[in-house]
This record gives structure tokens, C-alpha cells and sequence, in this order.
């Protein structure tokens, strides 16, 4: 039985029980009537309640903003810990790990305007996994990550989307590593964290026009590797990862001007599975998002404003839990592929549109 939080007053217990208390017959007609109306009303909400409550009970749909589709899946080999970047809103995407433990050295590029992916040429270094990309203007890079030896690497290559080549650039100016993160800003690609045998929280700043390395201000938090990080308005915010097992729930911005990082708000109990490592994290219009990885909750989405310097959840996602995927953002949608879960690997591609109803059956 479906109890409503309403008591019900009737018209009968409603009228004067005295004459001394009834003005007239008309005015007792009246405040009955109005009592009428207003039985009708708690009626009617009391109904909707009932309704309300009997869809809960009967299933169990949830909705909420933040949708994923399917979209054309990757047509290399399945993987994991493969590095990316975009160029003029097209995707690259290449290297990384496949299921029989093999390294890989292709490279792909997806045009979300045509749901297609057409191979690109060969990475121009070793094959490797859980290397680091980002593109400045027209150009993309990748480096660092281990070789098929498990041995660190520290070399980076540029990727010219038009002529489809590519060229070795300085090396890193930091140490071999892997699991670090990257991001980029202006004319200006940026590495750090990661792990070189040991955990590290060092900043490293590539210039394009000088083709030189120069050290900035350090991450703000733990050392860690397998962080996430993304740009919105020329200002980086990065956090979660893993030091010494211990997922991280703390987060910084960094504002290239300044070179200085700056804590935001950690993650308080109700939000701490948002802590974790090897996730993806990707910005649209104004807010980041950040989803799956090693942690609690790992296909929940966290969307991050930082006008509030705050956290909420919007939606799940609706592929397989992974760790050690690709997240990257073209136009209003955020994307995310390949990754693995224990042995296996992925190649399906998912679209994100924060704006369309997610529903859960």
C-alpha cells in the first residue's frame, strides 16, 4: 500500500459547530467551498506523489544529463596505454599495448564529422606504451613511455598532420618515465609526474620554436603517476593518479603566466570516488569531466566546474570498465577509446554530450 503524506481534512469537520462562530450561510457556503478547493489540490499533489512512488517501486530508470553513444570503433588492433592528440578537430591516436603483449607502432587518425578512421603513418620512434601526446598549433607529439624491454624512454617526435611525417625533436628534459601527464597551452606543451623507478612530481615545458626543454614549477600535489589533466581558458587543472598505491584525491591548477600551481578544494567523503589512476579526463565548453581508471565507482563521470571549484556526477559510462584508455575532447562532445580491463583490450569508440538525457534501464 502506497501511503500519501497528506491528511485529508473533510468539508463536514470544516463548518462552525456554533452559531455564535457562523456569520452567515453564504460566508460558511463559501469558506466550504474554498476548503473543496483546496482538498481538490492536496488531492491532486497527493496523487502525483502516489504516482512518483509507484514508479520507483515498479523501475528502476534513472536519468540524468551526460550521454554516451557508440560510434565507429577503432580499426587498429585492440589496446591499451596507447598516447593521442587533436589537431583542427581531428583525433591521432597510435602506440600502446595489444593482447598478446606486443608493442605497437601504428597510428590513426578519426574525423568525428565523418564517424571514420583512416591510418596515418607510422610512429616515427620505438613502439611503446604509456607514452604522453599533446599538439601545439598544427603539430602533434608524443614521447616518453617503455620500450618493448620495459625499459623508460625519454625521446619525443613531432607529427605534421599535413605532410603526414614525422621527425624526432629534443628529447624530454626530464628523466625516462612513464604514466606522466601532459597537457598543453598556447604555444607551449607541458609534461610532468609520472614514474622514472620512482614516483615524480617534476614539470617540464616544451618550445616548438626553440625545439628546447626548460623546467617549471613542480606539481603542486603528491608525486604520482597515471594522472589526468585538462585545459580550460589557458589554465591547466590536473589530480588523481597513484603514489605508492595510494589513489589521489587532491587537485591543482597551474597558470602558465604565473608558473604556479594553486590547490583547489580536495575532494570531500561524498566525492572521494573520484580519486583513482590511469583515467581519462577531457574539457567541454567550460567544464572537465573525468571517468573511469583504477578506483571506486570508475565508470561514474565527474564533471568539474571550476568557476565553483566543484564537483558532480552527471551520467555513467556505458562501455565496459577499463583502465588506461584515450580521452579526448573535439567541439562540444568528449570522446573516449581503446583501454583494457585484466587481459583484455578495447577497440570501441564512445561519444560524450553532456546536454543530452542519459537513461539507465
Amino acid at each position: 500500500m502506497i501511503h500519501l503524506p497528506f491528511r485529508f481534512r473533510s468539508a463536514k469537520h470544516a463548518q462552525p459547530k456554533s452559531v455564535a462562530s457562523e456569520v452567515s450561510l453564504s460566508s460558511a457556503s463559501a469558506h466550504n467551498a474554498k476548503q473543496q478547493r483546496v482538498n481538490w489540490a492536496l488531492a491532486l499533489i497527493g496523487l502525483g506523489w502516489s504516482g512518483l512512488l509507484i514508479g520507483c517501486g515498479g523501475s528502476s530508470t534513472v536519468s540524468t544529463l551526460g550521454n554516451w553513444t557508440v560510434r565507429s570503433e577503432f580499426e587498429g588492433v585492440a589496446r591499451s596505454g596507447a598516447s593521442s592528440f587533436v589537431i583542427n578537430n581531428i583525433a591521432y591516436m597510435g602506440t600502446g599495448l595489444d593482447n598478446k603483449s606486443q608493442l605497437l607502432q601504428d597510428f590513426w587518425a578519426y574525423d568525428p564529422a565523418k564517424n571514420a578512421w583512416t591510418q596515418k603513418a607510422n610512429f616515427g620512434g620505438a613502439a611503446r606504451s604509456l607514452g604522453v601526446g599533446f599538439a601545439v598549433g598544427n603539430k602533434g607529439y608524443i614521447g616518453t613511455g617503455s620500450d618493448i624491454n620495459s625499459e623508460k624512454l625519454k625521446d619525443f617526435w613531432e607529427y605534421d598532420a599535413t605532410a603526414n611525417t614525422w621527425k624526432k625533436v629534443a628529447d624530454f628534459g626530464g628523466s625516462a618515465r612513464t604514466g606522466a601527464l601532459a597537457f598543453a597551452i598556447n604555444n607551449k606543451g607541458y609534461v610532468g609526474t609520472g614514474n622514472d623507478g620512482n614516483y615524480l612530481k617534476d614539470m617540464w615545458a616544451f618550445d616548438p620554436a626553440t625545439n628546447a626543454w626548460t623546467k617549471v614549477a613542480s606539481y603542486g600535489g603528491a608525486k604520482r603517476e597515471g594522472g589526468v589533466a585538462f585545459v580550460i581558458n589557458n589554465m591547466a587543472y590536473a589530480g588523481t593518479g597513484n603514489n605508492n598505491a595510494t589513489a589521489q584525491k587532491d587537485w591543482y591548477v597551474y597558470d602558465p603566466a604565473t608558473d604556479v600551481w594553486t590547490q583547489k578544494l580536495d575532494f570531500t567523503t561524498d566525492q572521494a570516488g573520484i580519486a583513482r589512476s590511469y583515467g581519462v579526463g577531457f574539457a567541454i565548453n567550460g567544464k572537465g569531466y573525468v571517468t573511469l581508471g583504477t578506483g571506486t565507482n570508475s565508470t561514474t563521470v565527474w564533471q568539474y566546474d571550476p568557476t565553483t571549484d566543484l564537483w558532480a556526477t552527471t551520467g555513467t559510462f556505458e562501455g565496459a570498465s577499463r583502465n588506461y584508455a584515450i580521452g579526448f575532447a573535439i567541439g562540444n562532445k568528449g570522446y573516449v577509446t581503446t583501454g583494457s580491463n585484466g587481459s583484455a583490450r578495447y577497440d570501441d569508440l564512445w561519444d560524450f554530450d553532456p546536454t543530452v538525457e542519459q537513461v539507465i534501464e
